[in-house]
């Protein structure tokens, strides 16, 4: 199992807390990521809307590498339909340089309307203008000289001046259904999702993973291979009852505030294992319920819904503190008694 952190960066103008402010507070975080061993931290791209207020995860990144020299930095995802691809392989292949070799990219297609109007592109030309950037963007990060001649992207006998140090750099493919998560497979690819935007309730995790299992085997690959990462909602405190507490008012502000996905509230998101709210035993418990349904790398979406600085920390430091050992002796050691309502 792998844990890293994913943020949305989702940002509420009415209260005191500034753009300038949450990116420092990001900043902070990421390196406290790196002193608890995390293995990643992830940043969502989003434009044109406070959903999420960081439009260029590589500038914030880079930002990051200077105070950090192990944890990996990802982005979850760059949309792909909205970038020229050649830019974003130089801008990947940069990071990857300032960083010392720590770029993990992960790429989608989007799925936000304004977003798509925003940059005036057509929702339907989303699959062909994401395969199509996908192609340029691993042959550039390659290191090969290459000519393409596609439908949205031309580009003649080129090569990038700056190559990334990994190669290849790892990817993930973002996904919202079985379907894509068969061809993702099918390709060869490293999977991420998020639940919360995508199914009823956590069972559903089993199907995904099988029909990603199913196109890795269909496409010559080892079926067990892979990496399925999993993004959930997660707070962690000293029993489930404080949790849920902590948790109640930073959920409902961050329900409130997406374009996508119903609204639920926390005792039907928790109640269908949909998020990670509890003591270090409940939350153990439901993670490794998540893998054996298939998940190979969790995900936490720990700041959320204006949720203080302070309050992040603390949920953190428990997690690595209580949850991963608790995790690793349910899956492979003797199992750990459990009560319910943990205190």
């Amino acid at each position: 199992m792998r844990y890293s952190i994913f943020s949305v960066v989702d940002h509420y103008p009415d209260r005191p807390r500034t753009v300038g402010a949450f990116y420092r507070q990001i900043l902070d975080e990421i390196a406290l990521a790196e002193r608890l061993g995390f293995d990643c931290y992830f940043l969502a791209e989003h434009h044109f809307h406070e959903y999420g207020v960081v439009p260029s995860p590589p500038v914030l990144l880079a930002a990051a590498a200077a105070r950090t020299s192990r944890i990996r930095l990802g982005t979850a995802v760059a949309v792909l339909p909205f970038h020229e691809p050649l830019r974003l392989a130089e801008e990947c292949a940069m990071l990857d340089q300032l960083s010392g070799g720590r770029v993990a990219l992960g790429v989608g297609s989007g799925y936000l309307a304004h977003e798509f109007a925003g940059f005036g592109i057509a929702p339907p030309e989303k699959r062909e203008r994401f395969d199509e950037a996908l192609t340029v963007l691993e042959r550039a990060l390659s290191g090969e000289r290459f000519s393409h001649h596609g439908r949205y992207f031309r580009y003649q006998d080129v090569r990038l001046n700056v190559q990334p140090v990994q190669r290849p750099l790892p990817l993930w493919v973002g996904i919202l259904n079985s379907e894509a998560a068969y061809h993702v497979g099918r390709a060869g690819r490293n999977l991420m999702m998020v639940p919360y935007a995508q199914f009823d309730n956590l069972d559903q995790l089993g199907d995904v993973v099988a029909a990603y299992r199913r196109g890795r085997a269909e496409g010559g690959r080892d079926p067990d291979g892979g990496d399925v990462a999993v993004t959930l909602h997660t707070y962690v405190a000293e029993d489930d009852a404080t949790a849920r507490a902590g948790a109640i008012e930073p959920l409902a502000n961050y329900v409130e505030s997406r374009l996508f996905a119903r609204r639920r509230t926390l005792e039907e998101l928790d109640g269908n294992g949909l998020v990670l709210f509890g003591g270090g035993r409940t939350v153990a418990e439901r993670i490794a319920a998540a893998v054996r349904a298939g998940m190979t790398h969790l995900m936490l979406l720990a700041n959320f819904g204006a949720m203080a600085a302070e309050q992040v920390e603390r949920s953190l430091t428990r997690f690595m503190a209580e949850v991963p050992a608790r995790v690793a002796a349910l899956l492979h050691g003797p199992a750990i008694a459990t009560t319910h309502g943990e205190r």
